[in-house]
């Protein structure tokens, strides 16, 4: 079954958001472990910087691959 344009990025985004949620978590408590001290809003601009490149990313990733099935499949 073929993946629509609208969901391909609902995936995306979706795996953005949850992986968001993960990183800040991770951030939060590794950090210290490095001696970075920072608040939560450090930790969540930090996050914010990588949430736009992960969507495009992972929204790119999934469309090439949509194309190569296709193709495979003839």
């Amino acid at each position: 079954m073929r993946q629509s344009r609208t969901m391909s990025m609902v995936e995306a985004a979706t795996n953005v958001v949850v992986g968001y949620v993960l990183a800040i978590a991770t951030q939060i408590v590794v950090f210290p472990w490095f001696g970075i001290e920072t608040g939560l809003a450090e930790h969540l601009g930090l996050g914010v910087a990588f949430v736009g490149v992960s969507l495009v990313r992972g929204y790119l990733l999934r469309r090439l691959f949509e194309v190569i099935r296709v193709r495979w499949r003839g």
